[in-house]
């Protein structure tokens, strides 16, 4: 189990930052291959994505930058450097004020993880019956207030960080799984009276 940390508010300049970072399917793939394997030099990264190291190396230090992996000093010799995957509690607050520059990266950032989610639910429902239970599909409806959304939306950030482990400290048997959570009314609110 991983320590929930302090959740990260990204604001308008931020997610110009996240949104051109992570439209760079390297970092995508590097960001990942810390996620299974914890720990990783330029080298290991760049062997495993068929990437040059000096390309890896790059993109490192620029995930670095938005401090979504970290180098490990103590590992480098001065020539190698090490880097490990950070747990990020990452959120966007609705009702940004946000200048049409950042609400276009909010919108591309937005768009590029509904493309790959969209991935995943097809995946999930194509091998839905030959998946062994490992593919768990969940819809619910429910009529909420705005404080009892807050408060449940809050439980379920709270359950998902009770699971989560450290970046290549997984336990045996475990299989990374996507986990995909949407609020939104069922029906547009009707502005006439």
């Amino acid at each position: 189990m991983v320590e929930r940390p302090e959740k990260r508010v990204l604001t308008g300049p931020d997610l110009k930052a996240f949104s051109k970072a992570l439209a760079n399917p390297v970092r995508r793939d590097i960001l990942n291959y810390l996620g299974k394997h914890g720990e990783a030099n330029s080298t290991s990264v760049a062997k495993a994505l068929g990437e040059s190291t000096g390309t890896t190396s790059y993109h490192l230090r620029k995930l670095a930058d938005l401090e979504l992996i970290e180098e490990l000093t103590e590992r480098g010799d001065g020539r190698e450097r090490w880097w490990k995957s950070q747990s990020k509690d990452i959120h966007t607050p609705p009702g940004l004020d946000l200048a049409p520059d950042e609400r276009e990266a909010m919108l591309k950032l937005g768009a590029l993880k509904l493309s790959h989610d969209l991935g995943l639910v097809t995946r999930a429902y194509a091998g839905y019956d030959s998946s062994e239970g490992w593919n768990r599909i969940e819809r619910a409806g429910l009529h909420l207030t705005k404080e009892q959304l807050t408060s449940f939306v809050e439980e379920y950030q709270n359950l998902l960080w009770k699971y989560a482990t450290e970046p290549g400290q997984h336990p045996e048997g475990s299989r990374a799984v996507a986990v995909r959570f949407i609020v939104v009314p069922e029906e547009e609110e009707s502005t006439e009276d």
